[in-house]
């Protein structure tokens, strides 16, 4: 898959703590990374590890305790920008609007031209395949079909960036990986930077051109890998010895840390 060697995000000794009567909780501690531009760089790790944390101080819905992310040269710090498109673990679509509504939501609320936004939102629909189902609403749609209508609002403002936060962790293995493989062809044809959060070893070396690892207690990078596989990413990658030599690497990170742990 296609990235250049510029610099899109530069994530640097983020920490997240949480203050409470219970207690602290040190959600993030001191993760540097970057993410460069056409990349798609998974998250992974156990759970209470901090993924979806990052993944939302990405999208400025929380503040770090310290350190900061720099987006093109510049410290990250607009929640209300066209840098990044996130999408969540459920849909979030609202169930009284169309297809076709949902997906203008962002642009709608910007106040943007009417004839215009919905033209973008047709062009959304055919690259998703969704042509036919504009006029449906959440509760006619699959869970599949739910969380591409949510894909299509998070791109319909063009941003640089995708934030995806486990959006295939609810569907059952077969259309998580029909929906993985969609995901890398989408990306083909657009060419979106993506950040993409999951528990699933398996998902995150399908899509990943580069994985980040989290541990937990200190929950911080232990880890990291390239993905380098040949050829267009089909579902025939699953049968490949390379695509599980590359899986069991990665699940040898996460052991390694277990066993010292213990």
């Amino acid at each position: 898959m296609f990235s250049s060697n510029r610099v899109i995000y530069k994530v640097e000794n983020l920490t997240k703590i949480f203050e409470s009567e219970k207690g602290r909780v040190d959600a993030l501690s001191n993760v540097s990374f970057e993410v460069k531009e056409g990349e798609i760089v998974v998250i992974v790790g156990p759970s209470g590890c901090g993924k979806s944390t990052l993944l939302r101080i990405f999208a400025h819905l929380i503040e770090p305790t310290k350190g900061k992310i720099i987006f093109q040269d510049k410290i990250s710090s607009d929640s209300k920008s066209s840098e990044f498109g996130f999408v969540f673990q459920d849909s979030t679509l609202m169930p009284w609007r169309t297809v076709i509504d949902n997906i203008v939501l962002p642009l709608e609320i910007k106040g943007e031209d009417k004839k215009e936004i919905y033209e973008k939102a047709i062009k959304l629909l055919r690259l998703f395949n969704l042509e036919r189902f504009e006029k449906y609403h959440p509760s006619d749609l699959s869970g599949g079909m739910s969380q591409r209508v949510a894909i299509a609002r998070a791109l319909i403002s063009d941003p640089a960036v995708l934030l995806m936060d486990e959006p295939f962790g609810a569907l059952d293995e077969i259309m998580r990986q029909k929906l993985d493989f969609e995901l890398l062809n989408i990306k083909r044809k657009t060419n979106k930077t993506i950040i993409f959060v999951t528990h699933s070893i398996l998902e995150a070396v399908i899509l990943a051109d580069k994985i980040i690892v989290l541990g937990l207690n200190p929950n911080t990078i232990i880890g990291s890998k390239i993905i380098n596989l040949s050829g267009e990413r089909t579902s025939k990658l699953l049968t490949e010895t390379v695509f599980f030599e590359n899986v069991t690497e990665i699940r040898k990170i996460l052991e390694e840390r277990y066993a010292n742990n213990k």
